[in-house]
């Protein structure tokens, strides 16, 4: 497997997609801003894996993932440095979840509805290729999710187009089919996406399903 992977973030979703990619056979490195908070999956993870600074992190990996908290986003990307994501894919998992507890089972977001969090994104880092993935789905479903023979649908977006195809060619693999929606704009309608998802799990404690685009 040519391309190494930087998982940046030490929560349950950073470490769901770094084992995704270590049970692919991709070599992954963790960062955090505390290393020590991966300490413990290190030990477990096997021999390509490996954790260091977010900055470490975002030069070890040809292709990176962002998957921190939404209002810890922007700090992180300028943790990694614009340099060492400058014509890298990035995957954004990232939703702008505010800081508040859900209403009725809502999550509540922050910023603007017509300016994403990916767009902010990728605007702080003009030459990394930023591509919405993994936003709309918890983290015990994002690799290899079995739906009883149905593939999910997985909402990707971005504005470069050989990115999304090595985002695609990655779901693929974790068994999801790709929806690309086109440019960082359609952002703004992927990541609440996640509020929807959500709303059974807070309500109901359902946190088993995914989304499914049909067309005839």
């Amino acid at each position: 497997m040519a391309d190494s992977i930087g998982v940046i973030g030490s929560g349950v979703v950073g470490e769901a997609l770094a084992n995704g990619f270590l049970k692919h056979g991709y070599a992954v490195m963790r960062g955090s801003r505390d290393p020590g908070k991966v300490a413990d999956w290190l030990k477990s993870a096997g021999e390509k894996a490996a954790t260091g600074t977010m900055e470490e992190t975002a030069k070890f990996g040809s292709i990176i993932v962002l998957a921190v908290k939404g209002t810890a986003a922007e700090s992180a990307v300028d943790l990694c440095g614009a340099d060492n994501l400058k014509g890298k894919t990035v995957i954004d998992a990232t939703n702008p979840i505010a800081d508040l507890p859900p209403q009725n089972g809502v999550l509540q977001y922050f910023g603007n509805i017509n300016d994403s969090l990916m767009e902010v994104l990728q605007k702080r880092v003009p030459e990394a290729h930023f591509v919405k993935a993994f936003s709309c789905v918890g983290n015990a479903l994002m690799v290899n999710p079995d739906f009883g023979g149905t593939k999910p649908t997985m909402f990707i977006c971005g504005n470069n187009d050989s990115a999304k195809k090595t985002v695609t060619d990655i779901l693929t693999t974790f068994d999801w089919e790709t929806a690309d929606m086109g440019g960082v704009e359609a952002a703004r309608a992927i990541e609440p996406l996640a509020i929807l998802w959500c709303i059974p799990g807070f309500r109901e404690n359902r946190w088993n399903h995914a989304f499914k685009m049909l067309t005839p």
